[in-house]
This record gives structure tokens, sequence and C-alpha cells, in this order.
């Protein structure tokens, strides 16, 4: 394990309440697991989604009509084409009309945003967002 470094931060009173108010709602313990969380989170987004080499982890949100015909066939067909890519998935039937899937997608940053627009453009999804995820092994 890396060596623990320790900085000072300088911010308006202000934010600082909010800050705090923040902590104790999403049940931290201090600012330094908080501080730690939100530096990884922007180097998730703003440095492993940009590059274009590498391995990122994707989480695909998509739900369905089943009144478009063959909407659940076409979905599965795409992930059985980006096999390789799609390493889980997870269907909930909504109600008797709609489905909910979240799908798992790993691979290059540029192949996991192209896997999730062709899945979620498909006629008869609704709705689709791709939360980026990480490997881990560039924020250790």
């Amino acid at each position: 394990m890396d060596k623990t470094e320790r900085f000072s931060i300088s911010m308006p009173s202000t934010l600082l309440e909010k800050f705090d108010q923040f902590l104790k709602e999403k049940g931290y313990h201090n600012r330094s697991e908080a501080i730690r969380d939100i530096i990884r989170e922007k180097l998730v987004l703003e440095k492993e989604w940009e590059c274009t080499q590498g391995e990122v982890v994707g989480i695909l949100v998509i739900v369905y009509s089943l009144k478009f015909r063959e909407i659940s066939h076409k979905v599965s067909h795409h992930q059985h084409e980006y096999h390789q890519e799609i390493i889980s998935t997870l269907h909930i039937h909504i109600d008797k009309e709609h489905c909910l899937e979240t799908i798992v997608i790993k691979g290059n940053p540029c192949k996991v945003k192209e896997i999730a627009d062709e899945i979620g453009t498909t006629r008869g999804v609704i709705f689709y967002k791709l939360i980026p995820a990480t490997t881990g092994k560039s924020i250790e």
C-alpha cells in the first residue's frame, strides 16, 4: 500500500458546511474518505474514459417496451454479438409490458461506449444510460 500523504485544503466556510452536511448524509466517517472518493471518481471519468487505450467497465441500464416486436430477441442478439465484452447481465420484469436490464461491459472505453449506444438505440429501448466505472487498476 502507498504511503499516506497529508495536505491541507482551503475553502469558504459555507462550502465546507455544505460538504460536511453531504458527508453526514452519505455516511462518511471523515472528510478524507470523501475526498479520496471524489478524486477517484474524477480520475475515472476524466482520465480512464477519455483515453483510447486501457480497459474500463461500464454498466449499461436499459428499459424497453415489449410493445415493440422482437425487442427481447434484438437485445439478446446484441449481447451475444459482443460476448467477449459483455461479462454479465441482469433482466428484471418491471411490469407486463416493460423490462429493465443491466449489462456490464468491459473493454476499451471507445468500444464500451459504442456497444452501449448500439444497444441503447435499438428500436423499443425507451431509456438507456451508460454508467462509467473502473477496473480499479489505475486508481489504487
